[in-house]
């Protein structure tokens, strides 16, 4: 068993907001805690898709639950759309923005000026998530972004293109449903700079000047699926929305280095899987759990603990080369 944990050999740590740190205005159990530990000997820094706050009122936040932040320790996904838009039109240039006081704050520190009126014919469109946003807003946008057929029309960034977002009361819609809704009235798509996309990571690691970094995150579409992309350790955390049952599922692209209950085995050691066969069967073995591959069925061997049982089940699927709907597996893996 390896005595390494995920934090090992790290120099930054990267945490997602909802759904790692807190849901709605509380934390998360746990993840205060294990976070303070973890600043004590590394950088640690918060990542948000959500657009619709400030740096400066995200810090506040993270504050006033126990944690010790700055504004320039949150990387948002208005302040990764601003790095692109830079690519796009010229400083000093009009942007139409749909969203909140988090992506307006972003647009004039990046010496942009707001409209959020298409009559006042913008260089381009950034929208992100507000929960004020409104179908007056989305037709702005899509007024703005009509172009005469066989023309490109206007620049459309996007900070994120996330389907849901967890709150207290359970799971919202999120900034991807409002971009598609535009998207369907205008027939074209966004340039997408928060997570899963590379600009975000980029903003997070140029500003530490990290060498080695660890993105925890909640949701194997952005969060893992962006670090990957990124190059980055990255470890899924089973507090938010992504489950047992969608991490088994996990495509290439999506899969986590390390598997976590919660952010208290953050600093863990992390059993590491090994594979053995007993002449017709590989068997799978992570800590104190076994998971038997014996042609297209996955059964449980030993049960261990759940976590172990899950990370046996991953690796298991992972290593076998057949997609997960060509194989029988357990309902003890996933329930």
């Amino acid at each position: 068993m390896s005595s390494a944990t995920p934090l090992d050999g790290v120099d930054l740590v990267l945490a997602d907001l909802d759904g790692v740190v807190y849901k709605g205005p509380d934390a998360i159990p746990f993840a205060v805690d294990a976070l303070n530990a973890a600043a004590k000997d590394h950088r640690v820094g918060y990542l948000t898709n959500n657009a619709s706050r400030t740096a400066a009122s995200v810090a506040e936040h993270l504050t006033s639950l126990g944690l010790t932040v700055t504004p320039e320790e949150v990387v948002t996904s208005p302040q990764a759309a601003m790095r692109v838009m830079k690519t796009l039109v010229p400083a000093g240039s009009t942007i139409m923005v749909v969203g909140g006081a988090g992506l307006v704050d972003e647009v004039e520190k990046a010496g942009f000026t707001v409209t959020r009126s298409a009559l006042d014919q913008p260089a381009a469109v950034v929208q992100g998530f507000s929960p004020d946003v409104a179908w007056a807003h989305l037709a702005e946008a899509a007024y703005a972004l009509h172009a005469p057929k066989g023309e490109t029309g206007i620049p459309w960034v996007a900070t994120n293109t996330d389907w849901t977002i967890p709150q207290a009361r359970g799971t919202a819609p999120g900034n991807g449903t409002l971009v598609s809704a535009v998207h369907t009235a205008v027939g074209r798509l966004a340039v997408v700079a928060g997570k899963p996309e590379v600009p975000m990571f980029e903003v997070a690691t140029d500003r530490f000047n990290a060498s080695s970094t660890l993105v925890i995150g909640d949701r194997l579409d952005t969060d893992i699926l962006g670090a990957n992309r990124a190059g980055l350790s990255s470890v899924l955390v089973l507090t938010g929305i992504d489950q047992a049952k969608q991490v088994l599922a996990a495509a290439v692209d999506q899969r986590p280095t390390y598997i976590l209950d919660d952010l208290r085995q953050l600093s863990e050691p992390y059993p590491q899987a090994v594979e053995t066969t007993d002449g017709t069967a590989t068997l799978t073995t992570v800590g104190d759990a076994v998971v038997r591959r014996d042609g297209e069925n996955l059964t449980v061997q030993t049960a261990g603990t759940p976590i172990n049982l899950l990370r046996a089940g991953c690796a298991a699927i992972w290593n076998s080369g057949v997609a997960i709907y060509g194989l029988r597996v357990a309902p003890e893996l996933y329930s």
